[in-house]
């Protein structure tokens, strides 16, 4: 009996790991900016925000596809791709992401404690204090790893239930969102770009594939349940981004005029009155607690590699979050200026990231195991990538002008 337990519980360990790995990819892009972003948009842009949600979901799909089931087959992360491919790339992509994930996980602090502050009142340090805690409790677990698939899920259902309720009461003019996701009124390329770089930009785009490694579900062999993995976690992303514009979009139709620096809090209270405020307070916690353990966990992958111990690694990721933690309570916010810094490395991390992982595809086979790498799925990842360099050159040249 001894013997067969392993096999026995593994799957599910397994199971658990590759959910964990779906919903952390998720959650990591549904952050405060990401809630900022989409009421911002459809505020301009009304109904015809349905089609350029459509148009990054689309896209989205096509990058993880690619991502994971590179990362997945070939059992190395990005990082150690890229210094397979050409020594040097891959710590080079390693140092962008964990300077843009440390700048942004100064952001995400600040949202968990904006959203203590809107649950329950209480001082934003203090909400941010206590959030950088529970983060660092996660990692401190004895079983970390089953701890952090777990918390990511649950609050990744918790965001999208809320958000659920919040659009009903909110009643959005349905037929006017169908009709606009395929037949828009408006089409701004501007705002999908920004909104594919929000969600698969920088350290997000390796959240879920990394997270996959550590589950053992690597191989050939599993290419079935990592192309799954890979789709489902940007679906959630795209039902969150769903939920929260169709109830901006029910209130801004019902004739309330958003006006204040938060208008995301300003709707859930315009639909929902007092506890859809206390509701967004939720939402917002969630999404920025997430979004902390996904920023940090993924940095870190950055600079281990796979025979780092489970521990070194938490430790690490442990101090990640605490100095992050440390600048906000001096500081109270990310800097502006940092932020925008890190914005622009996030758009060159895409195309420089992405694109060694689609060479890696292409033309090293012996990193792959052998396997027959399906053309259809490079040539869909060939055009997604040229649409990140039209993302990396717009970043490249915002970070020339404020530089100059």
């Amino acid at each position: 009996m001894e013997k067969t337990k392993p096999v026995k519980v593994r799957p599910n360990l397994q199971r658990t790991a590759l959910l964990g790995a779906m919903f952390l990819m998720a959650t990591s892009a549904i952050g405060p900016g990401f809630i900022t972003q989409t009421t911002v948009f459809t505020v301009q842009l009304g109904a015809a925000f349905a089609f350029a949600i459509l148009l990054s979901i689309l896209v989205d799909i096509a990058v993880q596809l690619n991502v994971w089931r590179v990362v997945g087959i070939s059992g190395m992360r990005a990082q150690e791709l890229g210094n397979k491919v050409l020594p040097g790339v891959g710590w080079f992509l390693a140092g962008l992401v964990f300077l843009g994930g440390l700048v942004f996980n100064i952001g995400n602090i600040a949202g968990t404690g904006l959203g203590v502050n809107a649950m329950m009142g209480l001082d934003p340090k203090i909400g941010g204090a206590i959030s950088a805690g529970i983060a660092i409790l996660i990692f401190l677990s004895k079983w970390a790893g089953y701890a952090l698939d777990r918390i990511v899920v649950l609050l990744g259902a918790v965001m999208i239930l809320l958000m659920l309720y919040v659009a009903i009461v909110a009643a959005p003019p349905l037929g006017e969102a169908l009709k606009n996701t395929f037949l828009p009124e408006k089409v701004d390329f501007l705002i999908i770009t920004t909104l594919i770089g929000g969600t698969v930009g920088g350290y997000i785009t390796y959240a879920g594939a990394h997270r996959m490694l550590d589950s053992g579900a690597t191989g050939v062999e599993h290419v079935k349940e990592i192309t799954r993995s890979s789709v489902l976690g940007i679906l959630v992303t795209g039902v969150m981004r769903v939920l929260l514009f169709l109830a901006i979009l029910g209130v801004v139709a019902g004739g309330v005029t958003l006006t204040s620096n938060n208008m995301a809090a300003e709707a859930f209270g315009a639909a929902a009155g007092e506890i859809g405020m206390r509701m967004f307070g939720i939402v917002l916690w969630a999404a920025a607690l997430t979004s902390v353990i996904g920023a940090a966990y993924t940095s870190v992958s950055f600079v281990t590699h796979t025979g780092t111990s489970d521990r070194k690694r938490n430790l690490i990721t442990v101090a990640f979050i605490a100095f992050c933690a440390v600048v906000y309570m001096f500081l109270g916010q990310a800097p502006q200026q940092l932020l925008i810094f890190a914005g622009a490395f996030n758009g060159l991390i895409l195309p420089v990231g992405f694109g060694v992982l689609l060479w890696v595809a292409w033309r090293r086979r012996d990193l792959l195991h052998g396997y027959s790498y399906p053309k259809w799925l490079l040539a869909v990842g060939i055009a997604a990538w040229l649409l990140t360099l039209f993302l990396g050159w717009n970043s490249l040249a915002g970070l020339v002008e404020i530089m100059s």
